[in-house]
């Protein structure tokens, strides 16, 4: 597997990542189908302290105990559960990441998290004390490394001013190009975007279009109705018809420099093999370009 630098950092992390969200809470399943990414060469796996009330950060630490030096984790903060359970609240205070990170490092047992990201933020938070929390994490050698995960412009745009992260995590997909509107400034700064949802949905897979969820099917996926979808998606396929939709989704994310990983997710077996194929197709750039001309670009429109 092909790693590429993760920003200004020195870690390189696999070109195909892995989502740990739709994991799920089998733990046996999710154990083996974390330890055949490993096998394939996957090196970097992505949770965070939300996903399943911790569990999944409990899961991945399982899998991963004893491997630890091989894989990169990263994992989130931000995003404070209620005494109760049912729902969460935001809290991007020092205090609370501070707090936060030593439960993390239980669940995954270790004494370090590689990337540390904060989960979400608006421009109403206080940033500059978000920013110390993670500055002092890393000066104690908690985290090697900190990132966003944000699609909102003025939260971006305020942490590439005023802090060091390596890495910016951002939906980004050929039916959801909003992140392109960032690339010139991340690479500016050397920061990398590690692109999330890159199958959108399942769409860009062989899962059949009829399959899609209900949501999908009434209401569309980003700026595409769903009849649009039924059009666009074989003209798609047709860019390189020899190849799977999934690697030609997953390649067309990797043909941009600035983009370090992308992170599918897997529920099972067979996705995490779909996923990792695309490791060996190859793009042309005629092939990007004609992709590029068949979908649409937008641009964020929250900038709270």
């Amino acid at each position: 597997m092909k790693k590429r630098k993760l920003g200004h950092s020195n870690l390189y992390v696999s070109e195909i990542g892995f989502g740990c969200m739709s994991l799920g809470t089998s733990e046996g399943e999710a154990i083996r189908i974390i330890h055949e990414a490993i096998d394939k060469g996957v090196n970097y796996f992505d949770t965070a302290d939300l996903y399943d009330r911790g569990v999944n950060e409990e899961i991945v630490g399982k899998a991963l105990k004893g491997k630890r030096h091989d894989v990169i984790i990263a994992t989130k903060v931000g995003n404070r559960w209620t005494e109760q359970g049912s729902r969460w609240t935001w809290d991007p205070s020092k205090a609370y990441i501070k707090e936060a990170v030593k439960h993390s490092l239980r669940r995954l047992q270790t004494d370090y998290i590689d990337v540390y990201q904060l989960h979400g933020g608006t421009i109403d938070d206080p940033i500059d004390e978000t920013i110390e929390a993670f500055e002092e994490l890393q000066q104690e050698g908690v985290i090697r490394y900190y990132g966003i995960s944000s699609m909102r412009p003025n939260v971006i745009r305020e942490y590439v001013k005023r802090s060091r992260i390596v890495s910016v995590m951002m939906p980004y997909s050929l039916l959801d190009r909003r992140a392109e509107e960032w690339f010139p400034l991340l690479k500016q700064h050397h920061i990398s975007v590690i692109a999330r949802g890159p199958l959108a949905k399942g769409l860009l897979t062989e899962r059949p279009l009829d399959q899609a969820s209900e949501e999908i099917k009434q209401n569309g996926y980003v700026d595409y109705l769903f009849d649009e979808l039924v059009t666009l998606i074989p003209k798609l396929k047709a860019v390189a018809p020899n190849e799977t939709l999934t690697a030609i989704a997953l390649r067309f994310c990797l043909a941009h420099e600035v983009v370090a990983t992308v992170v599918p997710g897997a529920s099972r077996l067979t996705q995490l093999i779909e996923n990792v194929a695309a490791q060996s197709v190859t793009l042309s750039d005629e092939q990007v370009a004609l992709l590029k001309q068949l979908t649409k670009q937008t641009i964020f429109t929250d900038h709270r």
